[in-house]
């Protein structure tokens, strides 16, 4: 496969949410009413928005980010962590009511996690942000949007996107109904296996499912379905393409933010121009390595690394 060159004038816009993740790492998730004893804690920046974007400079894109957070502590950790990977925060706005937005996440044994989220801030990004962020809306470029933020939100963004002339990358998650007038407007979709059965009624347990469940997407104006299935692979459904690209062998510390990372690379390569398989399997490198490491953005993989694994999976 091809391996993405490094193009710095790459442009990415992320619209999406931040967050501080407060992390226990337990040897099982807890069940309701239980308490677990031990584990390491651990806290950290995330939220879906911030994910993808941190994914995205570090694998090699010029990234804006537009989002909100509170007046408060966690909001100058967020807003630090993201300068210091080098994104475009003029559109980060500060929220003069609510909170920075905080997930408390329990992380099994085997990686998997489970996750609640007090979104704060987040709740009070609006079409006014979009708009403000305009000149960030380029042709050329990818909007990287997620559903961790309010759904007017997300159309405005994909509405000025398609506009300008920008790719639309939807990550749709967490899981909810979406109207077909925004799947209109949407290139790339990127489910994992429960957003897509949410979305199609399909329950995707495997490739023939995920094709149905594609074909479904494909009905409602989507030129792209991308669904992830964790280690089985990705599915990969375009007009003239239907294809199950084997997953990296990883051991699995913390899955928390593979998804995000995927969707982050996914974008970089995409914007550098990478057939759609080159660019899945880019998508695919940086989320495996992201399990292997604890933390959110924390995770989130170098670009040296992707192509490291990439080389070494030739």
């Amino acid at each position: 496969m091809a391996i993405a060159k490094h193009s710095p004038g790459s442009r990415v816009v992320v619209v999406g949410s931040c967050s501080v993740d407060l992390i226990v790492k337990v040897a099982r998730i807890p069940r309701v009413g239980e308490t677990v004893i031990g584990g390491v804690f651990h806290s950290v920046c995330g939220g879906k928005g911030a994910n993808q974007a941190v994914t995205a400079v570090r694998a090699g894109a010029s990234v804006t980010f537009v989002g909100r957070v509170g007046a408060d502590a966690y909001g100058k950790t967020v807003v630090a962590g993201l300068k210091g990977d080098g994104i475009n925060v003029a559109h980060l706005t500060e929220d003069p009511r609510e909170p920075t937005g905080i997930a408390f996440i329990f992380v099994g044994g085997g990686g998997e996690n489970s996750i609640a989220v007090a979104s704060g801030a987040n709740l009070r990004l609006c079409p006014a942000d979009v708009a403000k962020a305009r000149g960030a809306f380029k042709k050329g470029g990818i909007l990287l949007v997620q559903l961790e933020t309010p759904l007017d939100l997300v159309v405005s963004a994909v509405a000025l996107a398609a506009k300008t002339g920008m790719r639309v990358i939807l990550n749709p998650a967490p899981a909810r109904a979406l109207p077909d007038s925004l799947l209109r407007k949407v290139d790339i979709l990127t489910p994992n296996e429960h957003e897509a059965e949410s979305l199609t009624g399909v329950r995707v347990d495997g490739a023939a499912a995920a094709a149905r469940a594609a074909r479904k997407l494909h009905a409602k104006g989507i030129r792209t379905v991308i669904i992830t299935l964790g280690s089985r692979g990705v599915f990969v459904s375009e007009e003239g393409l239907a294809a199950l690209v084997p997953a990296f062998k990883a051991r699995a510390v913390d899955t928390t933010a593979a998804g995000d990372v995927f969707s982050g690379a996914l974008a970089v390569a995409l914007a550098e121009g990478l057939p759609m398989l080159d660019a899945v399997r880019f998508g695919q490198a940086a989320a495996a390595i992201s399990v292997t490491r604890m933390g959110a953005q924390p995770s989130a993989p170098t670009r040296k690394e992707i192509e490291r694994l990439l080389k070494r999976a030739r």
